[in-house]
């Protein structure tokens, strides 16, 4: 009898750990913030994250996250922007050729579009080496001289969220409208987040400033640069800000030395 019982708990496994294997990966960013609200002891502190985590601005669009365990990441890659070994892990929007190239270096192993094809959204959920990215989509303005009749295309971006040693990390994109509720739901928390402050080519100072308060992340990266005053930047995100300008173009970052206070780290060193 117990061989039979154990014969059919090991058939039982063996068609439930594929199943298993399919369930869409867990976001830890979301967990947090969808978690009801709870009394804690006074006493408690949520649990360290595993290491630090290396951020370094290049150019542009482009950020390298270099992972405690040694995995490189991209964003926006289109090759142009360069620092030291090649990227494990590009993302991509396909807003200007600056964002995105067709035909990346054969050894970059993960190539993640933030674009689907035939009209359908990317969906992007993946665990890789020590982080977990996902993507949620939200609409782009079309080419120049794409006489489609649409203005937008619909999930054509991606602002993409890197979890890793317990921080949430989020680039924005080529973000070209607001984000409504449900955005922010997909999001959840964000601890740092990349944005673009051109004001012009991808959205209008005031709609990023907006964005930027309601996301309240700890860290804020500035990002499509190009020529806007960061003291305008500054005034419209209010005064709840910090600033905190470095002259290198990277910095190390863990959840533990989070700021207390939200800040705006300005990398001048690219």
């Amino acid at each position: 009898m117990r061989r039979l019982v154990s014969t059919a708990l090991a058939l039982f496994g063996a068609f439930l750990t594929p199943a298993l294997a399919q369930q869409p990966q867990r976001s830890e960013c979301l967990a947090m913030a969808n978690a009801a609200p709870r009394a804690l002891p006074v006493a408690f502190r949520p649990a360290a994250g595993t290491g630090e985590v290396e951020i370094t601005y290049v150019g542009h669009s482009t950020y390298f996250i270099d992972t405690p365990g040694g995995l490189r990441i991209a964003t926006d890659y289109s090759g142009a922007y360069q620092v030291g070994p090649l990227p494990d892990v590009v993302t991509m929007n396909r807003a200007h050729s600056t964002h995105y190239s067709l035909f990346p270096d054969k050894r970059i192993p993960h190539v993640l579009h933030g674009w689907g094809e035939d009209g359908k959204p990317a969906i992007v959920s993946e665990r890789i080496s020590d982080a977990f990215i996902r993507n949620v989509t939200t609409d782009i303005r079309r080419y120049f001289g794409d006489d489609a009749g649409t203005d937008m295309i619909r999930d054509g971006n991606s602002i993409f969220i890197f979890e890793v040693a317990g921080l949430c990390i989020g680039h924005l994109g080529h973000l070209h409208h607001k984000l409504d509720d449900s955005h922010f739901a997909q999001i959840g928390r964000l601890d740092i987040v990349m944005v673009p402050i051109d004001g012009t080519y991808t959205m209008s100072l005031e709609g990023i400033s907006d964005i930027t308060k309601r996301l309240r992340a700890s860290v804020v990266l500035p990002m499509h640069r190009f020529a806007t005053p960061l003291d305008d930047f500054m005034r419209r995100i209010g005064q709840q800000f910090e600033i905190d300008r470095r002259s290198g173009r990277s910095f190390r970052m863990s959840r533990d030395a989070l700021p207390s206070m939200p800040t705006v780290i300005i990398l001048d060193g690219v």
